[in-house]
Formats: structure tokens, sequence, C-alpha cells
């Protein structure tokens, strides 16, 4: 299991922090939830309790079912987003949560900005249903797509640069 407690080199999501603070990562999603409870059952088993989760759904659904999921926090709606967010270390989620409009109009465009917007690093799966293709990506099963966005955030943690 990987560990993103703070380091002494005190590199990517642990820059800054005080050994008693876990990095913050913040999972948002909307209608039922299903991507970031799978995001975030895969943080639980690749981190253990290493990492704070913050559940941001765009609605009550969805953040109830990433609290299920063993979130740490939740908040749900476009003003969780946008006061949230700036304070996680990592954001992750679904593609279309940079989309206005998408997710049948829960992407509003104030929510889309406030994850574009944040200065965290952002790790988003590329699965839409918004008629959108993404040249370049190939076809995969969630489960796949969630463990290699799982390696990215492990990738931004060791960071030493």
């Amino acid at each position: 299991m990987a560990d993103l407690r703070p380091s002494e080199a005190g590199s990517g999501l642990t820059a800054g922090h005080s050994p008693s603070r876990r990095p913050v990562v913040a999972v948002i999603d909307g209608q039922g939830g299903g991507f970031g409870v799978a995001i975030i059952k895969e943080l639980r088993a690749s981190f253990g309790d290493a990492l704070e989760i913050w559940a941001v759904g765009t609605n009550s659904t969805a953040t109830t079912a990433m609290m299920k999921a063993r979130a740490n926090r939740g908040a749900t709606g476009e003003n969780a987003a946008r006061v949230s967010l700036p304070r996680a270390d990592a954001v992750m989620g679904p593609i279309a949560v940079t989309w206005p409009n998408a997710m049948m109009g829960e992407i509003t465009p104030a929510l889309a900005a406030a994850v574009t917007g944040c200065q965290a690093p952002k790790v988003l799966i590329p699965l839409s249903q918004e008629g959108i293709t993404l040249a370049g990506f190939t076809s995969e099963p969630l489960p796949h797509l969630v463990a290699d966005a799982i390696r990215h955030l492990a990738l931004i943690a060791y960071n030493t640069e």
C-alpha cells in the first residue's frame, strides 16, 4: 500500500504540510455518485487512512453514496465545491465535472469554474455520457480507469520537483 503521509522532503501533495495534517483529496461527482464511490473505494484500498477524503456531490444522493464509501467529510452543491476545492491538495472525479451543463444540467457553469479554477492538481477520469468523444483515449472499463487515476495521484503525491 502506498503511503501519502507527509515526508521529510515535503513534496507533491505533502508540500508545506505539518506531519499531523493528512493530505486532502476532494472527490467530486454527481447523479448517483457511482464514479465518486469507485474512486473513494480505490483510494482507501491503495492509501488507507493516509489521506483525508472529502466527498463533494452535486446532489445529496451523490454525497451520501460517497460518504458510505468512507469519505471523511461530505458537502453538497455548487457553493460546497467553491469553498472546499481550493482547500484540497488534489481533486478527482469524472472529466464531465469541468463541462458546464453536463450530467443533465447538474454541473452549473460556476461549479465547472470552481473545479477548473482551483489550484490543486486535478486527476479526471475521461468517461463521459455527454456525447463527447475524447480522441486518443481508449475505451476501458471504469475499474481500469480508476486504477489509472490512482496511479496518477500517486505520481503527483511523490513529485519531488
